[in-house]
């Protein structure tokens, strides 16, 4: 585990169930966990990713000052290199993922997005080789 978190990237989603996600990105996309908080925050790491998992009792989830709540979802995502995108999916298909898209290809490889269990999205990406 690295507890340095300087030398990690650290990207914030919000979450309706922490312990959901914790199980999704560790069970699934290879993430280990690094705190656990449950059920207001956790944090996952894979590589040089930090994943930080906020639930709604966390502060991240706190009503802005007009009165805004924030909360998951969007299109905004992390990128995940694959080896072989069609086994992944095939996989992750069989345990349940929703998936926003087909596996499209362009420029530089190519890609599917899927849904965590609060909805936001992942990217897993495989290059050209």
């Amino acid at each position: 585990m690295t507890t340095d978190i300087a030398n990690l990237v650290s990207v914030r989603y919000l979450v309706d169930d922490v312990e959901a996600a914790i199980a999704f990105y560790t069970g699934r996309l290879g993430f280990t966990v690094r705190t656990d908080f449950s059920p207001a925050f956790a944090d996952v790491t894979r590589g040089s990713l930090r994943l930080l998992l906020s639930g709604p009792t966390s502060s991240a989830g706190r009503r802005m000052p007009d009165g805004t709540k924030p909360g998951p979802g969007g299109w905004n995502r992390i990128h995940l290199i694959v080896d072989d995108i069609e086994a992944e999916v095939t996989r992750l298909h069989s345990g349940g993922a929703e998936f926003r898209s087909d596996i499209i290809s362009g420029p530089g490889g190519r890609q599917v997005v899927l849904d965590d269990p609060a909805g936001n999205p992942v990217e897993l990406f495989q290059p050209k080789a």
